[in-house]
């Protein structure tokens, strides 16, 4: 008899048996997912392997936080994803949501990448998610210092709500 792989997986879109892992554990998912041109971050809480978005949120919504028009062109970088992740801790933070597990889907796990910039955004916030320090940039790459633009004081701006 032959076995027929889930649609999904033949697409390469999910890994089931992560995805059994995750919704075992009974905690919030905090998603990640990047584009060509965005990071974007979400919240999902499963029941009956129904997942609901309770918060969200995209890079691309930096720019009416006060991120600057002429560097509109790297929503993806480390200080984007950085924000982004700082961000959506803070919404979550106001649903009375501090605590859950990364969910990468098939992102590959690289150290000090977009995605732990995006964690140190998280952990910023006061969320509390499970990451070995070891895995998170260092805090100049955070900043912006890479970039050859010193973006630091936007960094403080939009971290404390001003436009």
């Amino acid at each position: 008899m032959r076995v027929v792989a889930k649609r999904r997986r033949f697409e390469g879109k999910t890994d089931y048996g992560a995805r059994k892992t995750m919704l075992l554990s009974g905690r919030p998912r905090i998603v990640f997912r990047k584009t060509n041109r965005y990071v974007t971050g979400q919240l999902v809480e499963s029941k009956e392997a129904r997942d609901k978005v309770v918060v969200a949120f995209s890079s691309k919504e930096l720019l009416e936080s006060g991120w600057p028009k002429e560097m509109e062109g790297s929503l993806k970088s480390l200080p984007a994803a950085y924000l982004t992740g700082f961000m959506l801790g803070k919404e979550s933070m106001k649903k009375k949501i501090e605590s859950g597990i990364l969910d990468l889907g098939l992102n590959r796990n690289v150290p000090k990448s977009r995605i732990y910039a995006f964690v140190a955004g998280l952990k910023k916030s006061g969320f509390d998610v499970p990451c070995n320090e070891k895995m998170l940039p260092e805090k100049d790459r955070l900043e912006g210092k890479h970039l050859g633009k010193d973006i630091k004081t936007t960094i403080e701006k939009i971290m404390k709500g001003d436009k």
